[in-house]
């Protein structure tokens, strides 16, 4: 019977056929992890839930019943990290954009919960860059948070990436700012 099956030539292929299979809302979460990196805590999902509007970590027990996740202490990650790349790539690259710009949006009103949420937040907001503002009193409101995250970044004595977020402070200004 196994050898009968057609085999797809590479791994990511095989991993996408994987979850496509997969029911939907399993689909949709482990797209939105992908999105954070190869592992996230059971708080900052939690965090996630409540900034989404959605419940993601019923999905998430699917994903580590089928072997996609693996959860350890506190933490989920992915099994491998084909896994990611491979959820991750299931969505072309404006949804991507999208997604990252809507992720940080959504994030950003968890700033006083801790740090390390708004952190994120800007990081989100960041890799989906200028290119996923739809609607232009968001470029400000984009450049005041990283604003924000490079002056507690500088507080922090992390230079780097401080840096780093006052460029995409830069970047996330459009040319006729001042005057508006």
């Amino acid at each position: 019977k196994i050898l009968c099956q057609k085999l797809p030539d590479d791994v990511a292929e095989f991993l996408s056929n994987t979850i496509v299979a997969l029911p939907d809302d399993v689909k949709a979460t482990l797209r939105t992890l992908s999105c954070f990196g190869a592992s996230v805590s059971s708080s900052f999902v939690k965090t996630l839930e409540r900034a989404l509007g959605k419940t993601l970590l019923d999905s998430m027990g699917a994903a580590v019943a089928e072997g996609l996740l693996d959860k350890i202490d506190d933490y989920y990650r992915f099994s491998h990290d084909r896994i990611q790349e491979a959820a991750y790539n299931m969505m072309n690259a404006l949804d991507r954009r999208k997604c990252h710009f809507s992720y940080g949006m959504a994030l950003v009103p968890f700033e006083d919960e801790e740090d390390l949420c708004f952190f994120t937040a800007v990081t989100q907001l960041n890799i989906a860059g200028p290119e996923a503002v739809e609607d232009k009193r968001q470029y400000a409101a984009v450049a005041s948070v990283n604003l924000r995250a490079g002056k507690k970044a500088m507080e922090m004595s992390d230079f780097e990436a401080a840096y780093s977020y006052f460029d995409s402070e830069i970047k996330f200004l459009r040319n006729d700012h001042w005057e508006e």
